[in-house]
């Protein structure tokens, strides 16, 4: 089954007690061929596959269980096992095993210039399934290749196994490898590291943590589920009491580097490509941020193009324009639909026009539209 999956370019599996598996396919969940309804006994055979006996013990008293598994030659599988109505379920969600580069995935120049900053903290956020993990493994490869660094990683589970090239790579599991996330962190700051990278920055705990290390020469890399770089701030210091929220501004202001917000969009060749918002902490952007003044820093981010900075809308907007995805797709994801249509009608294009002259499944752009 997994083997289908990947020849079928899925993101993942989806198998439950009751029901045929589904794969994601293209962001849509498609039912497996020559897949039959899944019973307690052979979901009860998965889970004596993917889990060892302490684990199976584990998910039995909790419910719940995060792993991964690896499948050598062919695909890693971060693993999530859980209880439901209908029985039990797990979600595989398929890791290729090559780690993908960040000109290979068509990722902005400007991610080689933050991930090569020596201390503060860079944030990738987007919602689930958006592509956070792969961004943030493509710009550790690039690192990798050029720099002689210690990179720690704390993950929950691993996804991408790093080789060492010209860095010192230590990748950790949360409940393999360390019992506490949190102690992991703490720990990492002794182990002589000049990356980390700790996922998710979970709670207030997580991001103090984080800051000690970006303010003490570390370069720390953290994840949110926010959809624009701005709100990334406040989802920070919304973890915080209103009366600690000033002093935690001018902290986290002073440790920032960046922050890369991502959506993934499916394209006109039945793919999918992402697309970002890159705020990066310069002079004028830390000021605004000080002052709570999204609006001027979203302002700075659209006109400062010279220092790698953009908008989501204006990310989407240049997909079209390459004719890499449609204007309905581009339409369905934009956070500001009306700004979108204003950039076309600037452009000279009518956007109403526009979507009926061309197909379905075409961008107006592309040679054959």
């Amino acid at each position: 089954m997994v083997k289908d999956a990947y020849n079928l370019k899925a993101s993942d599996i989806h198998i439950r007690v009751g029901h045929t598996p589904r794969f994601r396919i293209q962001g849509e969940m498609v039912r497996a061929k020559d897949q039959v309804k899944v019973t307690p006994e052979v979901f009860e055979q998965y889970l004596i596959e993917i889990l060892s006996p302490s684990q199976r013990q584990q998910f039995s008293h909790d419910k719940e269980l995060d792993t991964a598994i690896f499948y050598p030659g062919l695909v890693r599988c971060r693993v999530n096992c859980f209880d439901s109505l209908s029985g039990g379920a797990m979600v595989l969600r398929l890791i290729s095993l090559k780690v993908p580069s960040i000109d290979e995935m068509g990722l902005p120049e400007v991610l080689k210039k933050i991930i090569s900053f020596p201390q503060g903290l860079i944030l990738v956020t987007g919602p689930t399934g958006s592509g956070k993990s792969t961004t943030l493994a493509a710009m550790i490869r690039y690192l990798n290749e050029t720099a002689k660094k210690h990179v720690i990683t704390i993950e929950d589970p691993i996804e991408f196994v790093h080789p060492s090239h010209r860095c010192l790579i230590s990748q950790r599991e949360v409940g393999l490898h360390t019992l506490e996330f949190n102690n992991a962190l703490r720990s990492a700051l002794r182990e002589d590291p000049d990356v980390i990278l700790i996922g998710e920055m979970r709670d207030r705990t997580t991001v103090n943590t984080a800051l000690q290390a970006a303010q003490t020469g570390h370069l720390v890399l953290g994840t949110l589920h926010t959809r624009s770089a701005i709100n990334s701030i406040n989802r920070l210091l919304n973890l915080f009491n209103v009366d600690e929220q000033p002093a935690m501004r001018i902290q986290i202001c002073d440790s920032l580097v960046a922050v890369v917000a991502q959506l993934l969009v499916p394209t006109v060749e039945n793919r999918r490509t992402g697309v970002h918002e890159i705020l990066v902490n310069t002079p004028a952007m830390r000021d605004y941020l000080l002052k709570g003044d999204d609006e001027s820093g979203n302002q700075l981010m659209e006109s400062d193009s010279y220092e790698g900075m953009q908008l989501l809308n204006q990310s989407i907007f240049e997909k079209v324009v390459e004719g890499r995805i449609t204007m309905e797709e581009a339409e369905k994801v934009s956070p500001e639909p009306a700004d979108l249509d204003r950039r076309f009608r600037m452009a000279g294009i009518d956007t109403d026009g526009s979507v009926r002259q061309f197909k379905a499944g075409k961008s107006p752009f592309s040679a054959d539209g």
